[in-house]
């Protein structure tokens, strides 16, 4: 099956209230653990790539991975572009192949957001590639970027309404609480703002930074209008840690597959994990 946008399934997601993981891939082991989880479980999903992982693995190589696990596992996958920083990014991920793409403009004004938006779903949607927008700033670290939780910004429901009606996104991610990265704490996420954009609007909304909230909290922001959920922290902590116990049994271990492979497996059990708690199993 070749890769799909996320209009596949995220319609669906949004119409019978399930959420479709993104799940980012940072190199062969990502790709594998992450595919081989929505093969047993028989689920939808999105490869999330920032444009840090590009860098890292390069471009060609990220499609490559894509579209292997896309044609043996016969399930929907989107290939997604995570906080892309510029048109130009966007459209050289498109031409390459990928699905596709996230413009991230919440650290321009509104009004210059909606125009640089606009842009970028007017070129993906001419060739069938879905987009997500973003409205407000959500804190936490990811890649390079990192932003203070004081200087994280909650969305507004009535201008995030005004975007999607503006720009015409697939989806829209709004700062609501969450942050990247693992908490110290417990989050604050305000259903309130989640529900009144849902209601309002016929695409569903993204939480980003998935990792570490707690069960029951996913569960009531799926309930009230969240399609899709990006995971990333918990995958990286789960294969370094399964790495350094291999090392730390025994130093005399050099051969990457005897400690990639256990780092696998356990990157495996996270992804299966989040699929069942969001409610996309046998959705593909």
């Amino acid at each position: 099956m070749p890769l799909v946008s996320m209009n596949e399934f995220l319609p669906k997601a949004k119409a019978n209230k399930f959420a479709v993981g993104q799940f980012n891939m940072n190199n062969l082991e990502f790709a594998q653990a992450i595919v081989e989880a929505a093969m047993i479980e028989k689920s939808p999903f999105i490869f999330g790539v920032s444009e840090g992982a590009l860098k890292y693995m390069g471009i060609e190589f990220t499609v490559a991975l894509a579209e292997a696990a896309a044609k043996k596992s016969g399930l929907p996958i989107a290939l997604h572009l995570d906080h892309g920083s510029s048109f130009e990014v966007a459209m050289k991920c498109i031409r390459a192949g990928f699905s596709s793409v996230m413009f991230d403009g919440s650290h321009y004004s509104f009004e210059e957001n909606i125009r640089l938006t606009k842009e970028v779903v007017k070129a993906a949607h001419a060739m069938g590639v879905s987009v997500e927008g973003e409205l407000g700033t959500i804190g936490g670290v990811e890649d390079d970027i990192s932003v203070d939780e004081e200087d994280a910004n909650l969305a507004n429901p009535e201008e995030a309404i005004r975007f999607w009606e503006e720009t015409g996104v697939d989806c829209v991610a709004i700062a609501v609480g969450t942050a990247h990265g693992m908490y110290a704490g417990e989050p604050n996420i305000r259903f309130d703002i989640i529900e009144q954009v849902a209601r309002a609007i016929p695409v569903p909304i993204v939480l980003h930074g998935g990792s570490g909230v707690p069960d029951e909290m996913i569960r009531k922001s799926i309930e009230v209008g969240v399609g899709k959920i990006n995971v990333n922290t918990e995958n990286q902590v789960a294969c370094t840690e399964s790495i350094r116990e291999v090392l730390g049994k025994d130093a005399k271990v050099y051969d990457p597959r005897k400690y990639l492979t256990p780092a696998r497996n356990a990157m495996v059990k996270v992804v299966q994990s989040k699929i069942q708690l969001f409610g996309s199993s046998n959705q593909a």
